[in-house]
């Protein structure tokens, strides 16, 4: 049996938790053995946000440090993942990221005990700056791999970017953390219970309220969009640092009764929001992927997003399931929102693209892609890997 070690980085991740779910037994069909490891419980923001649902993780796995990875210490840290690397009888290892000194030593690690290397990429081009510098030790690391790991054509296309091999890019998709119990058929049902109004669209944010979702942007553009639609509401699911700054801009804007924070919630709430919702708007300057594009096409919710969002080319269909704007563009995004408000008005048409669209970016279909790269990075270092 093929033995290979996946690394992530918290346990806090539900999404990564479903796909791994469904990459254990189906590893395991095809005689590889894949030995799942989270480094810690959560990270960052996410302690605040909630806790680890371990509920989510129904697959074997061990979590080294309890808690906070940022407190964990890097050299502590670097030092038990290279021990880990070493004495492993693993032929791959696949490692979480690029960016951090441990990743480093776990690559170093692995080329001195002579194993196989895939590495996970969930950044893009777009995402955030790129300096020269850090270009030189991304082509560095990449030179090193023999496999990589890169949610979307916006992540494969910074990997081959720096130097990584296009035929050794694996794209497995991001696929949503949907509640248990979810079915299209429900979703469908929820989106037509209480369709949104042409002339009174509901505008709904999903996320962390920080700089780099630009939500200054996208309450310039409400505040032209209430110019024609004067009954349109805008509602912001989540919490964050910007919190009291944005709500002093609405006031200042004159928002008054159409926005409204709501703050944050669990999925099954959050489940009744997105079937009321005229679309999904995520504005954002810096966004990777953009999960909550996911969720809301799962409950038949079209979107709006800025070009720098790394999910726009593969769920964003134009005038399908929704409209892509140029990120810091207001009045390029209040167009968009009222285009949408008036020409996705068949509720029924409507769930129906986004549901079929988003219907093939499942934990499943993520979880084959990651078993394809492991089998193919194992077949290529031939039997004696």
């Amino acid at each position: 049996m093929m033995k290979v070690d996946l690394y992530h980085n918290i346990r806090w991740s539900r999404y990564k938790a479903r796909i791994f779910s469904a990459l254990h037994p189906l590893a395991a069909s095809e005689g590889v053995d894949i030995r799942f490891t989270h480094i810690s419980d959560t990270s960052g923001s996410r302690v605040a946000l909630s806790g680890v649902d371990i509920d989510y993780h129904q697959y074997p796995h061990e979590l080294l440090f309890p808690g906070n990875y940022e407190e964990i210490g890097q050299i502590r840290l670097a030092s038990t993942l290279v021990r880990r690397v070493v004495a492993s009888d693993a032929k791959l290892v696949l490692i979480p990221g690029y960016d951090k000194l441990e990743h480093w030593a776990m690559l170093l690690a692995a080329v001195f005990t002579g194993k196989q290397r895939g590495v996970f990429c969930d950044s893009t081009l777009l995402d955030r700056p790129q300096s020269a510098w850090k270009g030189v030790l991304k082509r560095v690391f990449f030179s090193a791999c023999n496999g990589y790991f890169g949610y979307g054509r916006r992540s494969e296309d910074l990997l081959v970017h720096y130097g990584a091999p296009k035929n050794r890019v694996f794209q497995p998709c991001q696929a949503a953390a949907l509640p248990d119990g979810y079915s299209e058929d429900n979703a469908r049902r929820m989106r037509l219970r209480q369709p949104p109004r042409a002339e009174a669209p509901i505008f709904l944010f999903v996320g962390r309220l920080a700089p780099e979702k630009s939500l200054d942007v996208l309450f310039k553009s409400f505040r032209q969009v209430l110019d024609t639609l004067p009954a349109a509401r805008l509602l912001l699911v989540g919490s964050g640092p910007q919190a009291k700054d944005l709500k002093e801009l609405a006031i200042d804007l004159g928002l008054g009764a159409s926005i409204e924070f709501v703050g944050s919630m669990d999925q099954l709430a959050l489940a009744q929001y997105y079937a009321r919702a005229t679309c999904l708007v995520l504005p954002s300057r810096s966004e990777p992927w953009g999960l909550v594009v996911n969720e809301a096409l799962h409950y038949g919710c079209p979107v709006i997003v800025s070009d720098r969002c790394g999910c726009a080319p593969e769920l964003v269909v134009n005038g399908i399931t929704g409209y892509v704007f140029e990120t810091g563009n207001p009045n390029d995004l209040s167009d968009k929102l009222l285009k949408l408000a008036a020409t996705f008005s068949d509720q029924a048409l409507v769930a129906d693209r986004c549901l079929k669209h988003i219907g093939r970016y499942t934990p499943e279909a993520a979880a084959m892609k990651i078993l394809y790269g492991c089998k193919t990075i194992l077949s290529a270092a031939g039997p004696s890997a």
